[in-house]
């Protein structure tokens, strides 16, 4: 992880854009960048969790890790997202999930304190509760898609929600999302 000064800017984060310009440079300072390498853990297992995370550039992984050691990616987070493990960072506990860099990544944490606090004093609670909301139908979606779905409807899925993954993550991690093994994403990939 490599810290930097690097200066928050108005059009960062979408957070930012109904606010005023008194309210911003309140707020910047309480953003904290920070510059991760490609593998790097953001948030490693048994972890306090202590801060949501803004993707300003990269991509991530949210995962669980068995008794056994197998992973089980919940989901990926890329630019202009917000990502942590929700349960341990609402309940100051520590991680039972893993937040790891697929990509060289570059985020803006924010602390559960500040947080608290900018939710209660600058009325962003409507902006957090729908990207909640939003993070939860899509949750729910996958759960759904994991039930009801072979791996080819489910791969077909995926493409259509994003597109723009496909490229950015190795087939291997793909594997692991979709519950597949590597001969069926490859027969999945020859027939489209």
């Amino acid at each position: 992880m490599q810290n930097a000064d690097l200066s928050i800017k108005k059009d960062d984060i979408d957070l930012f854009e109904n606010l005023t310009d008194s309210e911003f440079l309140e707020l910047k300072d309480l953003f904290h960048y920070k510059k991760y390498k490609k593998g790097a853990f953001i948030i490693a297992e048994n972890d306090m969790v202590k801060h949501v995370y803004f993707i300003r550039s990269g991509l991530v992984k949210l995962s669980y890790f068995d008794d056994d050691n197998k992973e089980f990616i919940l989901s990926f987070a890329q630019e202009n997202w917000w990502e942590t493990d929700f349960p341990a960072f609402y309940n100051q506990t520590k991680s039972s999930l893993t937040l790891q860099c697929i990509e060289d990544t570059e985020t803006y944490g924010l602390s559960f304190d500040d947080y608290t606090a900018i939710l209660d004093k600058h009325s962003l609670s409507k902006y957090f509760l729908e990207k909640s909301i939003k993070g939860h139908i899509a949750n729910q979606n996958r759960i759904l898609s994991l039930l009801k779905h072979k791996p080819k409807e489910q791969y077909e899925q995926f493409l259509q929600l994003y597109p723009s993954l496909l490229q950015r993550i190795p087939k291997s991690v793909l594997c692991l999302y979709l519950g597949i093994s590597r001969e069926t994403l490859s027969r999945l990939y020859k027939t489209r």
